[in-house]
């Protein structure tokens, strides 16, 4: 406190933006230096293969050089841990399909969120309460920031999922046509999955992704029924659980695949046509709004504007 009776905010604010920039810088030459590490690493594997007890051992380097971070995150986030396995399970699916699938993906993002919480919440209690001191817009500034950094990693959260979803959305159909195209032409399952995984990696990166990681599953010796199940949950896009379903009970019944996936391509296409179609109707509803606030008072001026000046002016000089 006697610190700050020396130091006003104004001065104090230079201290705060310099330590911002210098995180800022450290963060990326970190990226930078983690991205050169990969590259080196990989390099060292090419020319000197290592063992997979070496590999297993050691790991990358950018892994051991952020380990302690993912660690501290970690026990920050112990304390948020959901008790239930149904909200522990319900968090893991969120973060899978984000993208997250680590084991400790959960507890890091606890973590993050006590993070965020006394980041925004500190600079809150130094601007408004030691400054402005206990009043009501002080303390209303201080809950709003703090809940702000509370729920702003649950924001981040929903959007990448919901980017990651609309990606996989709209990259299905080209996959799920290819994946028809290679089943009729003789290929295995296991064997279309890999080339549409070559064929559209370049454009459809996050599904050949799952596709890829399906297919390394399966090459594992996971049950294909147990792969296509977890395939559906990890992405959470509904059509890629109807096509693991069809999948699924092609398989247990011994059902032509390619005559499966052609009726999941038949019906997929007639849902996305009346996917437009609702939209297109509700395109005049929605219409209305901006009509009525933008465009429909602009309208009534010009039309109307000229008739009321002509009417005063005959008042005036009636008057």
């Amino acid at each position: 406190m006697e610190l700050f009776a020396f130091f006003t905010a104004e001065e104090l604010a230079p201290v705060f933006v310099f330590g911002a920039i210098v995180a800022g810088t450290f963060w990326v030459l970190s990226a930078i230096s983690s991205r050169n590490s990969q590259a080196e690493e990989r390099l060292e594997r090419i020319g000197r293969p290592k063992s997979l007890l070496d590999i297993d051992v050691n790991g990358p380097e950018s892994r051991q050089r952020f380990a302690g971070i993912k660690d501290m995150f970690s026990n920050l986030g112990g304390a948020m841990e959901p008790q239930s396995e149904l909200e522990k399970n319900t968090l893991r699916v969120k973060l899978a399909n984000a993208g997250f699938r680590s084991e400790q993906a959960a507890s890091v993002y606890l973590g993050l969120r006590v993070v965020c919480l006394v980041g925004f919440l500190l600079p809150a209690l130094f601007f408004f309460l030691l400054k402005d001191g206990f009043t009501l817009r002080s303390m209303e500034w201080t809950v709003f920031l703090g809940g702000l950094g509370f729920y702003l990693p649950q924001i981040t959260l929903w959007y990448m999922v919901s980017t990651r979803q609309k990606e996989i959305f709209l990259t299905l159909p080209d996959a799920l046509d290819l994946l028809v195209v290679c089943v009729e032409s003789g290929l295995g399952l296991d064997a279309a999955l890999r080339k549409v995984t070559e064929e559209m990696k370049g454009h459809a990166k996050i599904l050949c992704e799952e596709f890829q990681l399906a297919n390394l599953q399966l090459q594992m010796g996971r049950p294909r029924r147990e792969v296509l199940h977890d395939l559906g949950v990890r992405t959470g896009v509904d059509d890629v659980r109807s096509l693991a379903a069809i999948l699924i009970q092609a398989d247990r019944f011994g059902s032509s695949i390619a005559q499966a996936l052609r009726v999941q391509s038949d019906s997929m296409r007639t849902r996305r046509r009346q996917l437009a179609e609702e939209k297109a109707a509700k395109t005049a509803v929605q219409l209305i709004f901006p009509l009525v606030l933008f465009i429909f008072p602009a309208i009534f001026v010009v039309l109307v504007g000229p008739a009321a000046i002509q009417i005063s002016r005959n008042l005036l000089k009636a008057g």
